[in-house]
Order: C-alpha cells, then sequence, then structure tokens
C-alpha cells in the first residue's frame, strides 16, 4: 500500500525547509539592520523595495504560509476528529492563509508603486 504524500515524507521537507530559511532570513535582517540602519523614509523603502530584498521578502511570505499551512494543518488532521468540523476548519484556515497571501501581494504592490 503507497502511503499518501499528505502524511508522509513531503510536509515534514517542506516544513524544515522552510523553517531553515525563515530562520537565515531573520538572521540576515538582524544583521543588516544591525550594521546598515536606515535613517530616512527613503533609505527604508530602498532597503525594502529593492530588487533582491523584495524577492527574498516574498520568498519569505511564501515559506511562511506554507510553514503555517503544514504545521496547522496536521494539528487539525491530529485534533479534531468529526469530519465535517475537521473540512470547516480546514476551510477556514486555506481561506485565512489566502487573504494574508492576498494583503501581502497588496503591500507590496502599493509599496513598488
Amino acid at each position: 500500500m503507497r502511503k499518501s504524500p499528505v502524511n508522509g515524507l513531503r510536509p515534514w521537507i517542506i516544513q524544515r525547509v522552510t523553517a531553515v530559511y525563515l530562520l537565515a532570513f531573520f538572521l540576515f535582517l538582524l544583521g543588516y539592520f544591525a550594521f546598515f540602519r536606515p535613517d530616512t523614509y527613503q533609505a527604508w523603502r530602498h532597503a525594502a523595495t529593492g530588487t533582491i530584498p523584495a524577492i527574498a521578502t516574498i520568498v519569505f511570505f511564501v515559506a511562511l504560509l506554507a510553514h503555517a499551512w503544514v504545521g496547522l494543518r496536521d494539528v487539525i488532521l491530529d485534533y479534531v476528529k468529526p469530519l465535517p468540523l475537521r473540512l470547516a476548519v480546514l476551510f477556514l484556515l486555506a481561506f485565512s492563509l489566502i487573504g494574508l497571501a492576498a494583503w501581502v501581494m497588496l503591500i507590496f504592490l502599493k509599496a513598488a508603486s
């Protein structure tokens, strides 16, 4: 019998890879702003909306949302037993994470213009 990728290695790998990226991004930000602290609005905007920082930040939010989905989905699957309630909670989680992704995209679009 073949094991489903939902319950197997793939979510475990996603959780670990995203955790490593989130940690690396936080450490980079701490180091960057400790040594190159922007003192004007234009400097802050340039530090946040340059091509490389924008891409790294977008990847950060994608990793954060994937990490949250896998972790919270596993908790829901483990502890919410009635199927209708489980499906409703998973739907609310997915809807919330999609809403957060849309909000982040809106912020980036406003910052880029």
